[in-house]
């Protein structure tokens, strides 16, 4: 066979690859939603700073979904984002805070995507919550989950400073 012709089927081939695995990706994203509801405290009340994000396997960060913050000096008391996220990118913290938010409810909807906005490959992770309050309580959620093409729902338990967490990945 002449090597162009060679050449031409294998560049062909991996057009065509790659043509497949963007308009997989783009078909069939998955969505992660988080319903997340933040208790009213009593007493001297201040807004809780509150980080979702969810780590690997081999726990690592792979994606911050919110963070809530008002003073950038009170980050480092979101201790685990802050370690496994937070201090190594301050680009990313910029990117993604939003001021914090009153006890309510809050429904939240992402993408099941890394930092750089690549789709997060089929695997094992968990989902994480971590609110902090001044004067106040903290708490951690874990989750883990599943990213295989099923549909997965998730109620966690109220704590301190949350109340039941409906969490769910519907994959598209």
């Amino acid at each position: 066979m002449n090597i162009k012709i060679v050449g031409l089927i294998i560049m062909l081939l991996t057009l065509i690859s790659f043509t497949t695995d963007a308009h997989k990706n783009t078909l069939h994203p998955t969505e992660i939603t988080i319903e997340l509801a933040l208790k009213q405290q009593s007493g001297e009340y201040h807004r809780p700073y509150v980080a979702s994000w969810i780590e690997s396997s081999k726990g690592k960060s792979v994606r911050t979904l919110l963070l809530w913050r008002e003073q950038a000096k009170w980050l480092k008391d979101i201790r685990r984002w802050w370690r496994k996220a937070g201090r190594k990118d301050a680009a990313l913290v910029d990117g993604i805070t939003a001021a914090t938010r009153a006890a309510g409810k809050f429904k939240l909807s992402f993408l099941a995507q890394d930092d750089d906005k690549k789709s997060l490959e089929n695997g094992q992770y968990t989902l994480f919550i971590e609110v902090v309050r001044e004067n106040g309580g903290r708490a951690i959620i874990r989750q883990p989950f599943s990213l295989n093409g099923n549909k997965e729902t998730f109620t966690l338990a109220a704590t301190n400073e949350t109340e039941q967490i409906k969490f769910s990945v519907n994959p598209k």
